[in-house]
């Protein structure tokens, strides 16, 4: 038998010392700056003419059908160059995406943006800067640092106050609950590190409070930090659709009671559906007495912050621990772009930790600023470059020109809505969203039965019919559980005709729904007779 030795081995497979032949062509270098030019030209005639193209915010495509376009696509097959490719993503992306920027999509916090933050994007992506360390970013460091310090002075915070950019409210709200936990920890339970220790035998008792219109983050979070759903108290609220400070105060005597620990509670400055912003000084006031943590969650509410108008409506957010802000709401920036802060910020170090090859503690001590000893994050995108050149481009004062137009935008709405027999609306918007439903009782159209099933049936039934026509694009939501429409107002080119031609839409899908469930109920009536009949003739 021949014997394998690594001679033999070596003699059969000749080791080859050359470095083995790439396709480079591709690489973005100085030596490829000519085919990024024309991709980039290419990429951008290509998105001109889809938006100068765009009637409406979407094409009504459902799930099926647009999957059928993705079923005989080979992943393993190249295409024959950029053109085919570009060819190709119309058809599977921007022929049936939903367009934020068009005045009939009135649906979610999707703003439209402004194209200070597209420029800053191209060079974000083609730079590629990682934002963790100082020596991967260098000046991408010192510019964040100064847009969290700008962010700092519109909050009303010390400058001692310090932050970080997250990738939007979801993290922010993590980052908060996480310090609010581990400050506890620390300060009641003898230095108590979670960090190193684990969760404490009592962390199942820890109660975090917040309002019923939170956003389910809280309660995500809550999860995430092993502290579970059940920790999250969900507290009434007013009629205002503000956290109600008496329930607030009964459910943490109550809490007490059961032998539970309150550690924080949440203050929404902004609600998801109402934009409600919660008593934050009568907060405050109860965190002082019961030596809790206060979070403001201005995720949606942070464009008051540059509002020229309604900048009060934020009076006392700068008494909060911690507070969220999601730049891509309110601030007209493409997503992702938010930022968690705190005037607490030697708690940031809870998140710390100091790895060798990439920020060891010699470099903390030397002074260099790595921004990851204060992230959940590692490797980070440059996305305070967009609010950067937002701001030195545009300035604050035209943002919050845009951000004070759709609020009265949306109180011209509620007048409208208001005066029309067949809308229903809940209450005064606080800042740009109106919750409503068509209400088929007040209707031309007279229904035969007009229970909460039957108008949840039809807000319901209003919404899908909408989107699946793309003509406008509008939000649903459920209050003490019934289904009501919503609209969401951050488009500051969207009209009040515009507005006036979607409620028209809203009411011809509830008429048409009515007539179709009265014939369908009239056949059956019929039906129901006949039969009576022939059974009686026999």
């Amino acid at each position: 038998m021949l014997e394998v030795t690594e001679d033999l081995l070596a003699a059969s497979h000749p080791i080859n010392h050359s470095v083995p032949s790439s396709d480079l062509s591709f690489l973005f270098n100085q030596k490829n700056l000519s085919e990024y030019r024309h991709s980039i030209e290419n990429g951008l005639r290509l998105i001109e003419a889809t938006i100068q193209d765009k009637q409406q915010p979407f094409s009504g495509k459902t799930p099926r059908e647009l999957a059928q376009v993705f079923a005989s696509i080979n992943l393993d097959e190249t295409l024959n160059g950029t053109a085919e490719a570009l060819q190709e993503l119309t058809s599977v992306y921007l022929d049936d995406a939903i367009y934020f920027h068009h005045p009939k999509y009135v649906a979610h916090l999707n703003c439209p943006i402004v194209y200070p933050a597209i420029l800053a994007e191209l060079f974000i992506s083609s730079i590629n800067t990682s934002v963790d360390t100082w020596d991967q970013s260098a000046g991408g460091t010192l510019i964040e640092q100064a847009m969290i310090d700008w962010t700092i002075e519109r909050i009303g915070f010390a400058q001692s106050a310090d932050g970080i950019f997250t990738s939007g409210g979801t993290q922010s709200n993590l980052m908060a609950l996480l310090l609010a936990r581990d400050h506890y920890c620390e300060k009641q339970l003898n230095g108590w590190s979670i960090k190193h220790q684990g969760l404490p035998a009592c962390a199942s008792r820890f109660r975090i409070f917040t309002s019923k219109l939170s956003h389910f983050s809280v309660q995500k979070s809550a999860a995430l930090l092993g502290l579970g759903y059940d920790a999250v108290v969900a507290v009434d609220h007013d009629e205002h659709y503000q956290m109600d400070m008496d329930s607030l105060k009964e459910a943490i005597n109550a809490c007490k009671l059961a032998g539970d620990i309150p550690i924080a509670i949440v203050a929404t400055m902004g609600t998801t559906d109402f934009g409600s912003i919660d008593p934050i000084h009568e907060i405050h006031y109860l965190c002082e007495k019961e030596d809790l943590w206060l979070h403001a969650d201005a995720a949606y509410g942070c464009g008051l912050l540059v509002s020229n108008k309604h900048s009060h409506k934020l009076t006392g957010i700068s008494l909060a621990h911690s507070v969220t802000v999601d730049y891509h709401k309110s601030f007209y920036q493409p997503v992702s772009c938010g930022a968690f802060f705190t005037r607490r910020p030697e708690c940031l170090a809870y998140v710390s930790y100091h790895a060798d090859y990439l920020n060891p503690r010699s470099a903390t001590l030397e002074g260099t600023p790595n921004l990851v000893n204060k992230s959940l994050q590692t490797t980070r995108r440059f996305d305070a470059l967009k609010l950067w050149l937002t701001l030195r481009i545009m300035g604050a004062k035209a943002l919050g020109a845009m951000f004070d137009d759709v609020i009265e935008l949306a109180q011209h709405c509620h007048k409208l809505m208001k005066s029309d027999g067949n809308i229903d609306v809940l209450t005064q918007p606080a800042i740009s969203t109106l919750v409503f439903r068509f209400h088929p009782a007040h209707s031309s159209v007279k229904p035969r039965k007009t229970d909460d099933v039957f108008l949840n049936d039809c807000n319901e039934h209003i919404r899908k019919a909408l989107f699946k026509k793309g003509e406008a694009v509008i939000a649903g939501t459920k209050v003490d559980g019934k289904s009501y429409l919503k609209f969401t107002l951050l488009n500051p080119e969207t009209s009040l005709s515009d507005i006036e031609s979607i409620i028209d839409m809203i009411k011809h899908e509830g008429n048409e729904y009515i007539n179709r469930i009265q014939s369908t109920s009239l056949s059956t009536s019929t039906l129901v007779r006949q039969t009576q009949e022939a059974e009686q003739e026999k």
